[in-house]
């Protein structure tokens, strides 16, 4: 038998009853998933020396917008912002941008190092601290991760909601680099607190460093090595101990600093079908010895349906081909 209910008690919930909600069904289903490339809105960081070009790199895209400081477009038609006077100004233009209706398709932030002095006014003044350096070693850096995360955010939400590619345009230092393995040396940098840095790079899909094409000559009676340069404004693609840089699109090492070589670049450099690919060097993989066919037919198997890295074990295979040829 049943005790009686204290007076004021409620009654006990039963299964089913309609005080229970049944669970949200998953979207983590087989059904669900999709496979492909995708095409997306670019995420870019273009950093270099003063005055090689960064911003007409940015206002040569494609409908473009600018964030940033007045006077840093002064030479170009460009469509612009004022200059944001606060770090809420920044991102209340990258919210308009993301509520509001337009035609614009690229958000160009000229610069990030011009930017980041606002961060720092903000959550100095938030967290009631003279400057970035009064929180004590290093934790107003690390204060202001959080800043840059929610500002990143806000651009992957304009990227997904409008479509629009994001350029971060940015200077550099040249700092020193201690090298664990060897003779310490410089190497050019963004221009921005380390820690906010890495974040930054993180983020992008591609870093692209630009700089003057220069090669060094040594005179033959003074034995004295000079610099030269060329005159060609050139972008860097991948890393060397000279600089950070990297991409997503297995871009040649270097080409002219401009977004219509850049775009084209990534066109003729995105890879065939995987499966279409894979197929391809099996095919080849028959014609190769047996040792370069089990190389071949391995490697199928750790690129895991990859395009890129099947396109360079592709290439790969082609090579072999040649040698037995």
């Amino acid at each position: 038998m049943m005790s009686p209910q204290r007076n004021g008690s409620p009654p006990p919930r039963t299964p089913g009853g309609p005080q229970s909600k049944p669970p949200a069904p998953s979207r983590m289903t087989l059904d669900a998933l999709v496979r492909g490339k995708r095409a997306a809105p670019l995420r870019v960081v273009l950093y270099g020396v003063e005055g090689i070009g960064k911003s007409t790199f940015g206002a040569n895209a494609p409908d473009p917008i600018f964030l940033g400081a007045e006077d840093g477009t002064d030479h170009l038609d460009v469509t612009r912002f004022p200059s944001p006077e606060s770090w809420q100004e920044v991102l209340d233009a990258v919210r308009v941008l993301t509520a509001e209706q337009h035609d614009y398709r690229t958000l160009v932030v000229d610069t990030l190092d011009w930017a980041e002095p606002l961060l720092w006014a903000h959550i100095c003044k938030r967290d009631q601290q003279d400057n970035i350096e009064s929180y004590g070693y290093g934790k107003g850096y690390s204060a202001a991760l959080d800043e840059w995360r929610v500002f990143l955010a806000a651009l992957d939400k304009l990227r997904r909601q409008k479509g629009m590619h994001i350029i971060l345009l940015a200077h550099c230092w040249i700092k020193p680099f201690k090298n664990p393995e060897g003779d310490d040396f410089d190497r050019y940098e963004l221009k921005l607190n380390a820690k906010a840095s890495g974040l930054v790079k993180e983020w992008a899909e591609h870093v692209l460093f630009a700089n003057h094409e220069t090669y060094a000559s040594k005179d033959a009676r003074t034995k004295r090595v000079r610099g030269v340069s060329t005159g060609a404004r050139l972008i860097y693609t991948t890393r060397t101990a000279a600089y950070d840089a990297k991409n997503r699109g297995d871009l040649p090492e270097s080409m002219p600093l401009s977004w219509a070589d850049f775009t084209a670049a990534l066109e003729a450099h995105q890879p065939a079908d995987p499966q279409a690919l894979e197929a391809a060097i099996r095919e080849k993989a028959e014609q190769l010895s047996e040792a370069h066919k089990r190389s071949a037919l391995a490697a199928i198997e750790r690129a895991g349906g990859d395009a890129v890295k099947l396109a360079k074990l592709n290439d790969w295979t082609n090579a072999r081909l040649g040698e037995v040829t």
